[in-house]
């Protein structure tokens, strides 16, 4: 596998557990961490060339299609002083996604050409 995207599997598994731990505050924790973990646990098997292209591109679709239910009709940024705060946090959630369904989708793109 090339470097750069080795590297960039082992840095998404570095921001994905980020990720995971700065949820301890958010209303629904356990949810959050859990799918964080999941992208985080996916990106060290593609950093380790240890993992098929279909569950990156499962987890990516996924994703994307959470940031589609998730994301606000009415988003109004992503700071606190933007808006309502659940609007806010919807849109902060639903952006995390789009970022997961754009890593996974790159990450499954790459692991099938390289087939």
């Amino acid at each position: 596998m090339n470097l750069l995207f080795k590297t960039l599997g082992y840095l998404f598994t570095l921001l994905f557990t980020t990720g995971a731990i700065l949820q301890y505050n958010d209303p629904d924790t356990l949810v959050w961490v859990i799918i964080y973990a999941i992208a985080a646990l996916v990106s060290l098997g593609f950093a380790l060339n240890k993992i098929r292209f279909v569950i990156p591109l499962v987890i990516g679709l996924l994703a994307f299609a959470g940031f589609l239910y998730q994301y606000p009709s009415d988003f109004q940024g992503f700071d606190l002083n933007d808006g309502d705060i659940t609007t806010v946090e919807l849109g902060r959630e639903a952006f995390g996604l789009l970022i997961i369904s754009i890593v996974m989708l790159v990450f499954s793109f790459r692991i099938k050409r390289k087939l």
